[in-house]
């Protein structure tokens, strides 16, 4: 896709991979932040990590286990908050737990029998050997997450209101939550290879974070957060490649970095002071 302005194909493919990653990731990030269920990020990146451990264990592709475990995990979230009368927070709790039980498990024994796992690209991401395949896989993802927003505008503003009143209300609040689920699931599997799994939880909730500190509104955080996503990610895979350093964890420092940034000249968060 960029190929016409980046001649080396490992940058070129990196780059692509990180935009479509930190823009479908931030855009969900807003829902998440919104919704006060940051836990599902860190539950759906670590969902992740165990089924591709799954995969690896099994022998077979570690991203579609991934994607399969993470589909499995989000389909349990709302049965399993219902059945057991608990709350979302609690559910995702546990369900962290047993994919991080499982991801640890299984890696430690497949170490131990000598099969010479690294699990090092599954933790922070590797950007340097991605296949185009993957590339286009989370494209459409990016491009469905934006059209998910934009055909469900209404529904997830009401949802991220508030659920129960929502609901009240008629309005189609199971579908859309699943679905909203369901698509995190799919993009947080996809950017795995990328990102990794202790460090996609980041781009899932600091543009979100970042861009709340100057919005004030929810259709202004949309556009907000993946821009500031997009340029730290860009800037972050030419630094990477530029100063020799690994780019997922230097994405992750560059975006923390500018959300205390944020926070420092916040003109918001100056306004809400001076009221209070």
């Amino acid at each position: 896709m960029l190929e016409p302005i980046i001649q080396n194909n490992v940058v070129c493919h990196a780059l692509e991979a990180m935009i479509f990653a930190s823009i479908a990731c931030s855009i969900l990030g807003v829902i998440i932040s919104r919704m006060n269920l940051s836990s599902i990020g860190f539950t759906m990146s670590h969902a992740a990590f165990a089924g591709a451990a799954v995969g690896m264990f099994l022998g077979g592709n570690p991203q579609m286990a991934a994607i399969a475990f993470s589909m499995a995990v989000a389909a349990l979230i709302g049965p399993v908050s219902d059945k057991a009368k608990m709350a979302a927070d609690a559910t995702l709790a546990v369900l962290f737990a047993m994919s991080m039980a499982i991801a640890i498990f299984l890696i430690s024994y497949m170490e131990y029998m000598g099969h010479g796992l690294s699990a090092s690209s599954l933790l922070f991401g590797d950007v340097i050997s991605l296949y185009r395949e993957e590339i286009y896989a989370l494209a459409a993802v990016c491009i469905l997450t934006i059209i998910f927003i934009m055909v469900f505008y209404k529904e997830i503003t009401a949802l991220m209101f508030n659920m129960k009143i929502a609901e009240a209300a008629g309005i189609r609040v199971k579908l859309v939550y699943y679905v909203l689920l369901f698509i995190i699931a799919l993009s947080v599997a996809l950017s795995l290879n990328i990102v990794g799994g202790l460090l996609i939880f980041v781009l899932l909730v600091t543009p979100a974070s970042i861009a709340g500190q100057f919005c004030f509104n929810v259709k202004s955080m949309f556009v907000a957060a993946p821009l500031a996503a997009l340029l730290v990610s860009a800037f972050g895979v030419w630094a990477g490649f530029e100063f020799t350093l690994p780019v997922a964890p230097l994405v992750a420092l560059l975006l923390t970095g500018v959300f205390a940034l944020s926070v420092v000249i916040s003109f918001k968060r100056r306004i809400n002071t001076k009221i209070h």
